[in-house]
C-alpha cells in the first residue's frame, strides 16, 4: 500500500448550513477489515464535520493495534460507536448492522479508506432533502490526484456491460464503447444527476428510505450489493443521484486481503446480481451461462496486474 503523507482535507471545516437548522440527525456507518493506516485519518475526517452526530464502526476484523486505536478513540469521543466481537461477517451485513445501531434519522456510508472533503456530508444531506423517496445520494469518489475515480457514477450495469467492463474491451474496441458503464470521463454536472448506479465509496439515504428497500442484500458477501441496492431503489420508482460537489477522496486496495479474493467476491457478487434480476426464462437461462464466465473474467484480473506488473 502506497503511504499517506498528509490528510487530504479541507483546510478549514465547513459550519452547518442554516437550512439543516433544525436538523435531522446524521450518523456515519463504517464497515472496517484490515484497513491499515488509512484508517486514522479517514475517522479524523469524519469526526472533522461538524454535521456528523455519530460514527458508528463496524469492525469486521482488525489487527491488534488498529483494535486498541478504535477502542481509545470510542472511550474518549461519545461520538463514536463502536461494534465488535461478530467476525468478518462481510460487508452488507457489516453495514446493515451499523446502520441497525445507528441513532441518526440520515445515515452516511463511508468506506474506511475515503477521506470526507470539506462540505462533503452537507451536500449529501441537501440532495436528500430534494430528491424523491426512496433516494440514494452518492457523492463524487476522487482519487488522491482529485480525478474522478472509476466506478463513481456508472451505467445500467447487465452480463454485457460487465463483461465489456472487466476485460476493458469497451476502451478497446471501438464499436464496443456503447457497452462501457463507468462515467467518470464525462463532463462533470453542475448540480445533482439522476445516474443508474453510484459508488459504494461515500453515499447517503433517509433511515425510512433504507428500511423501505430492506438495506443491503445480504447475499453479498463483498461488492456489487451497492450496485444492487441501487437497482432495487429505482426499482421502487426511487431515485440515484450523483452529487458533484460532495467530494471524497478514495485511496482504494489499500486492506491486506488478497486481491485475488477480492476479485472472487466482485465475480461472485456480479453473477448472483445477474441471476436476482433476470427477467423471464431466457434472461435467467444467459445469466446462469455467464456466471462461470463473469467470475473467471474477474479472477482473472489480479493475475494478469501481476504478470504484467500493472497497478489495479
Amino acid at each position: 500500500m502506497n503511504g499517506i503523507a498528509a490528510p487530504i482535507v479541507a483546510a478549514e471545516p465547513v459550519e452547518a448550513p442554516d437550512f439543516l437548522a433544525p436538523r435531522r440527525k446524521v450518523s456515519v456507518v463504517m464497515v472496517v477489515y484490515m484497513t491499515g493506516e488509512a484508517l486514522t485519518q479517514s475517522l479524523e475526517c469524519v469526526l472533522r464535520d461538524p454535521l456528523v452526530d455519530e460514527l458508528v464502526v463496524v469492525d469486521n476484523g482488525s489487527t491488534r493495534t488498529e483494535a486498541e486505536a478504535l477502542r481509545r478513540l470510542a472511550a474518549r469521543d461519545g461520538r463514536v460507536r463502536l461494534v465488535t466481537g461478530h467476525g468478518n461477517i462481510g460487508f452488507a451485513r457489516g453495514a446493515n448492522l451499523g446502520a441497525r445501531e445507528a441513532v441518526g434519522d440520515i445515515l452516511v456510508f463511508l468506506n474506511p479508506d475515503a477521506f470526507l472533503q470539506g462540505g462533503c456530508v452537507a451536500e449529501l444531506v441537501r440532495g436528500l432533502e430534494a430528491g424523491a423517496s426512496p433516494c440514494i445520494v452518492g457523492g463524487r469518489v476522487l482519487n488522491a490526484d482529485r480525478t474522478e475515480q472509476r466506478g463513481a457514477r456508472r451505467g445500467d450495469i447487465t452480463p454485457v456491460s460487465a463483461l465489456m467492463s472487466l476485460s476493458r474491451l469497451s476502451q478497446r474496441v471501438p464499436g464496443w464503447r456503447r457497452f462501457e458503464v463507468h462515467w467518470e470521463s464525462d463532463e462533470t454536472p453542475k448540480e445533482p444527476v439522476a445516474v443508474p448506479t453510484i459508488s459504494g465509496a461515500c453515499f447517503s439515504m433517509r433511515r425510512e428510505d433504507f428500511d423501505a428497500v430492506q438495506g443491503f442484500d445480504e447475499g453479498y458477501f463483498l461488492h456489487v450489493e451497492d450496485v444492487d441496492l441501487c437497482w432495487r431503489v429505482r426499482q421502487q420508482g426511487g431515485e440515484v443521484l450523483f452529487h458533484p460537489k460532495a467530494e471524497v477522496i478514495h485511496l482504494g486496495h489499500t486492506s491486506h486481503a488478497s486481491p485475488i479474493r477480492v476479485e472472487l467476491y466482485k465475480g461472485l457478487g456480479l453473477a448472483r446480481y445477474f441471476r436476482k434480476r433476470a427477467d423471464g426464462v431466457g434472461a435467467a437461462l444467459l445469466a446462469w451461462l455467464l456466471s462461470p464466465v463473469i467470475v473467471c473474467t474477474a479472477v482473472a484480473r489480479p493475475v494478469l496486474w501481476r504478470l504484467t506488473g500493472r497497478a489495479a
